[in-house]
């Protein structure tokens, strides 16, 4: 066996179906009201494409005080949804500088934090042994023997996901993430030192030339 191979490695060779985005979304929001326990969610890359976002358009605009309004305006209904449904913990790798989506995406996940979910943060120095072969997947994690590889295209549009229903893969995974989870930062401590002293973000004219609208 590859003595370079990890569990997320084992991920993206796993045997899988496909859902395309909206198929995907549907059926994620069935798992995630019914999940039994935590549910896990790890974020490597470090640039989406969310023009669903009214926030996210806020900023790519170059408005980034609107989008700093629209932000906090999650809080309250964001509340509510976290209050009804599955604790979530989510792990964020960030890279620096942070990039503009970073910028924006850290002060969404501080509102998040506030309202109910766990973000934490880890720099991605502290995963480099994971990273060998590639980039760590991004990976939902939902129950004792589901999970999804999340997939994104070129600039970072949500495309679908690998659906993944091994019992043996899920538990690896989870405790892979959970592992990584207690080594990282709450994100509202690393949004107070790291990203509010920041200027607003400079979204580059080649970023906004990728904006579907």
């Amino acid at each position: 066996m590859d003595s370079t191979r990890t569990i997320f490695d084992d991920v993206r060779q796993a045997d899988a179906r496909t859902l395309p985005a909206g198929a995907y979304q549907a059926e994620f929001a069935e798992e995630f009201d019914r999940a039994p326990g935590v549910v896990w969610k790890l974020e490597r890359a470090q640039e989406f494409h969310e023009p669903e976002v009214p926030s996210w358009r806020a900023m790519m605009a170059g408005d980034w005080e609107r989008s700093l309004a629209l932000i906090a305006e999650m809080r309250e209904p964001l509340t509510g949804y976290y209050r009804t449904h599955p604790e979530t913990r989510r792990l964020r790798v960030v890279e620096t500088p942070l990039s503009p989506y970073l910028q924006w995406e850290l002060r969404v996940l501080a509102v998040r934090a506030a309202a109910g979910e766990r973000p934490r943060v880890l720099p991605a120095g502290a995963i480099r042994e994971f990273e060998r072969t590639a980039p760590l997947p991004e990976i939902v994690v939902v129950g004792p023997s589901l999970l999804y590889e999340v997939l994104y295209d070129e600039i970072g549009e949500h495309v679908g996901a690998r659906r993944v229903t091994d019992p043996r893969l899920a538990g690896r995974c989870r405790t892979a993430i959970g592992t990584l989870y207690e080594r990282a930062e709450d994100v509202r401590s690393y949004v107070e030192r790291e990203v509010l002293p920041l200027p607003p973000p400079a979204v580059s004219s080649r970023s906004r030339g990728t904006f579907r609208r």
